[in-house]
């Protein structure tokens, strides 16, 4: 198995970083836990689709959650899909 490509080589960039900034300071608490949000999930996985009104940055999309409901539970939904 191949290693995972960096968050910037799967397109998490600098604008990215701006955007997440954004959300998460809009939308401070986990949808799941209620605890502080750290990461936004994309609910329907992406799959690189970066164009311009594309899955990636539809921001209904996005699911301002902590790193343990992420990490834990989301990551364990996704890899049963």
């Amino acid at each position: 198995m191949s290693p995972r490509p960096s968050a910037r080589e799967r397109g998490y960039d600098t604008k990215w970083d701006k955007e997440r900034a954004a959300h998460l300071k809009a939308h401070p608490t986990c949808t799941r836990c209620g605890a502080p949000a750290t990461v936004i999930n994309h609910r329907i996985p992406h799959k690189r689709d970066f164009s311009k009104g594309g899955l990636f940055w539809s921001r209904s999309n996005w699911e301002p959650v902590c790193a343990p409901c992420h990490n834990g539970p989301i990551q364990s939904e996704e890899r049963r899909k």
